[in-house]
């Protein structure tokens, strides 16, 4: 092959990618809208709504390794597959459980509803195989923001979903999960379908090749940024879902609708992904270091915005929008560096790893914060949250005098 195809293979694995990102975005926007809510009424109380986030990560920590080890194996194509019908037969438990009324078949559910989490992150990775070292991140940003345009649309299905509940005779909560079955189904189709060269496949036998055109070199093992990246990209995540997966149990308990709840958490997955080729590209031109620091600025504007206007709906809600921006900053930075990190050879491992902190982390953070808000409230919460991001910055900063020496 040529350049040319390389880079035109490159160009179609990247648009795929970002179809079936738009695909599990939607899919997985009632999960992350009515997660906490779901399980607060199954359960009968607060104390354990936190938990729909803490299934839904620990499913994607879970799903890390073993689809990594499937891509490693039989390639992106297969992995991704398999990740998104996971994900749509946890849709298909959501609903059974709201039907039955069961709390841990719900709990079952949502860890397989995870799996579309992991083939998000999988997919971020997956943009990396055949680029050139100068645009990891612009790729890798790319298809993280194709998520945006379902992920926003999704939790917005809320009110439809209701309806559809209704005409289907389902009860009103499981309606919207309808439409993630539908979404996941059609992201496994396009990933199974079209994403043919496989990149990750590809990217082996240009590996094995003794000679491998300089547009799609190799990453150069670094470990000590590898292990910074992997924790500060896990971290990052814990304080997102931690705040994130609280809101809609502490907007509904101040009296906003599911409507309004749909529309604030839209609001904070578009700056979760919205600007995320900005991110992408100030890493490239930056540095990876600069733009994961100034992800841990915006976390402590959004954090204080929180604490102070916890009893505003727009304080909330402007905290909320912040909170997305850190941490697509955070992750976007993070995992260029952690691919620009490790060799070729390790590099689906190594990624799975940083998959299965992301999602561990997310998981202790979203257990975590039910008792915490049950404590000190929301404010409280986001205070907490503060520490976290304090050692994400000792961290970075470390890393960067160590470096200089």
């Amino acid at each position: 092959m040529t350049l040319d195809d390389y880079r035109a293979i490159q160009r179609r694995s990247v648009a795929l990618l970002a179809v079936g990102q738009v695909l599990g975005g939607l899919g997985l926007g009632a999960t992350l809208s009515l997660g906490a809510i779901v399980a607060e009424s199954l359960s009968g109380s607060p104390a354990w709504s936190g938990m729909a986030a803490t299934m839904a990560t620990l499913g994607a920590a879970v799903a890390a390794i073993p689809l990594a080890r499937l891509a490693r194996a039989r390639g992106r194509r297969v992995a991704l597959t398999v990740g998104a019908l996971l994900a749509a037969l946890g849709a298909i438990l959501t609903i059974t459980a709201v039907v039955v009324v069961s709390f841990p078949l719900l709990l079952l559910a949502l860890a397989l509803l995870g799996s579309g989490s992991a083939v998000a992150l999988q997919a971020r990775f997956a943009a990396t195989d055949l680029a050139s070292a100068g645009h990891r991140a612009r790729d890798l940003s790319l298809v993280v923001w194709a998520t945006s345009l379902g992920a926003v649309v999704g939790p917005n299905l809320v009110g439809p979903g209701e309806q559809l509940g209704r005409a289907l005779g389902l009860p009103e909560l499981a309606g919207p999960f309808v439409f993630t079955v539908v979404a996941q189904a059609a992201a496994a189709l396009v990933y199974v379908v079209g994403l043919r060269p496989d990149p990750l496949l590809l990217r082996q036998r240009l590996d094995a090749a003794p000679a491998t055109p300089t547009s799609v070199a190799p990453a150069v093992g670094r470990p000590r940024r590898a292990v910074f990246a992997i924790t500060a990209v896990a971290l990052s995540h814990a304080v997102m879902v931690s705040v994130m997966s609280m809101t809609p149990v502490h907007l509904t308990e101040h009296g906003s609708s599911i409507t309004i709840v749909g529309l604030v958490i839209s609001l904070h997955i578009a700056g979760m992904y919205a600007l995320s080729p900005v991110f992408g590209a100030l890493a490239d031109r930056l540095g990876r270091l600069p733009v994961i620091l100034g992800g841990q600025a915006v976390f402590v504007a959004a954090l204080v915005t929180v604490a102070l206007g916890a009893e505003s709906h727009t304080g909330v809600t402007v905290g909320l929008i912040l909170l997305g921006l850190g941490w697509s900053a955070s992750t976007v930075a993070g995992s260029a560096l952690l691919a620009e990190s490790v060799t070729a050879e390790r590099r689906a491992i190594m990624q799975g790893r940083s998959d299965l902190a992301m999602n561990g982390a997310g998981a202790l953070g979203g257990a975590l914060a039910g008792p915490v808000l049950a404590l000190v409230g929301y404010a409280g919460l986001a205070v907490l949250a503060l520490v976290v991001v304090a050692v994400i910055i000792s961290l970075a900063i470390r890393l960067r005098v160590a470096e200089r020496r």
